[in-house]
């Protein structure tokens, strides 16, 4: 269910947070919908989240990351009311330059798996810092309708 609303113009404004997430570490929304606007904020390969216990990231290996992050990411797609064939950009974030042909790799074939009617959203990979233990992060921006 959408966390919280608020109405700005003749649009509502809902931040999502799926029941598998987390409440953010900071003042900002998983995801936030207006309209037929869908924001992702980016996400990592955390577990779903379990009462009491501190987030988790999946296994140490960048297979098991990106397949958890697109995971979480697609929990606040359907949270929105979007699928894949929603999403217009992708931003990949790396913490390693040798894993893009890797993330190139798994990134392929989760999206061949997922049988996409829509042509490939865009897509922008960028190499960053992330908190210890954390390979890669991924935000979306999905258009409804």
């Amino acid at each position: 269910m959408p966390e919280n609303t608020s109405n700005t113009g003749n649009l509502v404004k809902t931040a999502l947070t799926p029941a598998t997430h987390t409440t953010p570490p900071a003042k900002f929304s998983h995801g936030v919908r207006k309209g037929n606007i869908l924001q992702v904020a980016g996400q990592v390969g955390f577990l779903p989240a379990e009462e009491g216990k501190a987030p988790t990231p999946a296994g140490p290996t960048l297979r098991e990351q990106t397949l958890q992050t697109f995971a979480n990411v697609k929990a606040i797609l359907e949270e929105g009311g979007a699928t894949w064939d929603d999403v217009m950009m992708m931003r990949v974030y790396l913490t390693d330059v040798d894993h893009f042909a890797e993330m190139n790799q798994i990134y392929n074939e989760y999206f061949e798996e997922q049988g996409l009617k829509a042509p490939a959203s865009a897509r922008t990979t960028v190499y960053v810092g992330l908190p210890k233990g954390l390979l890669i992060e991924i935000d979306a921006l999905a258009v409804l309708g």
